[in-house]
């Protein structure tokens, strides 16, 4: 048995599976953050995603080819280490800039903040893959940025005046900017190999950035707070959880990245946005205002024009 070869439309579900165990993962790293800080938080989802992340790479191998088939090894160059490692930084960072931006304002907002990437990483990809948008692609990026900007509007104090939301407004922008950086450098990564699946390209960069991303953060608080490190482990099971959903939105978003321009994944990656607010809604019971609904059905549009096109 062997995994099926991907049509070209199919990297839209998995972009839409990812978004949706990135909304569960995003959720139970905010409960996280309050009980063992933000920087433990950001290391849950990685040293606790690397068995899955294992488990995957492992599946992936035995139902690519006959079992006596040797392992596919990523490829031994400057150019792969350097962008993963790029894509391992950049991700580790935004993850704890979204934190930050969650502990500010109500958990739909703080998500929105971080998708003003979409536009950034079209940039990136232009100037550092060469990556052109198509025009459809732009315009979608557009309308979903417009959107995601009326999602991040404060809502109005009791004297009428709208305050912007100070530190989570640039921890949001910080943390899009890290994340259209990760998209771009895990897109470069998936650029260097040649006549490899997306199944075995996604597998092996998820296993690999998130063994650097568990070393290097993992690395910091051992040395600077070890107490956190007990607390991690004290924490198993809601950890275990985000570690595993964490592990399976990445690889969702990775696969699709070696399939697809990191400017369609990230656009089409809004429908996480929708997912934030019925989790804002249902589980957190925050309510949203006019302006927010009318963002939430731009961000939509965006989506729609992206899937439109296959």
């Amino acid at each position: 048995m062997q995994l099926p070869a991907m049509a070209a439309w199919a990297w839209i579900p998995i972009v839409i599976w990812a978004a949706f165990a990135q909304t569960i993962r995003n959720a139970t790293q905010r409960t996280l953050v309050s009980e063992l800080g933000t920087l433990p938080a950001t290391l849950v989802r990685f040293l606790y995603g690397l068995p899955f992340a294992g488990a995957w790479l492992a599946i992936v191998y035995r139902f690519s080819g006959a079992p006596d088939t040797p392992l596919t090894w990523p490829p031994a160059t400057a150019a792969y280490a350097g962008w993963l490692f790029v894509g391992a930084a950049a991700q580790l960072a935004a993850t704890a800039f979204l934190l930050q931006a969650m502990r500010q304002r109500n958990f739909i907002v703080g998500v929105t903040f971080s998708k003003t990437e979409v536009l950034q990483v079209g940039i990136f990809a232009t100037i550092f893959l060469h990556e052109l948008p198509s025009l459809w692609s732009a315009l979608a990026m557009v309308v979903a940025t417009v959107g995601v900007i009326l999602l991040s509007v404060p809502k109005k104090l009791d004297g009428g005046a709208r305050v912007w939301a100070g530190n989570a407004a640039w921890f949001g922008l910080g943390s899009g900017a890290c994340f259209a950086l990760s998209s771009v450098g895990y897109r470069g990564a998936s650029l260097q190999w040649g006549g490899t699946s997306a199944w075995m390209i996604g597998a092996w960069a998820v296993l690999l950035a998130q063994l650097l991303q568990s070393l290097m953060l993992g690395g910091w608080l051992g040395l600077r707070s070890p107490g956190a490190l007990a607390a991690i482990a004290n924490a198993w099971r809601l950890s275990l959880l985000a570690g595993m959903m964490g592990a399976l939105a990445s690889i969702g978003w990775l696969t699709a990245t070696a399939m697809r321009p990191a400017g369609d994944v990230r656009t089409l990656g809004l429908v996480e946005v929708l997912f934030s607010y019925l989790v804002s809604r249902r589980l957190f019971k925050e309510s949203m205002t006019r302006s927010e609904l009318t963002g939430l059905v731009l961000v939509s549009a965006g989506v729609l024009v992206v899937c439109a096109q296959f």
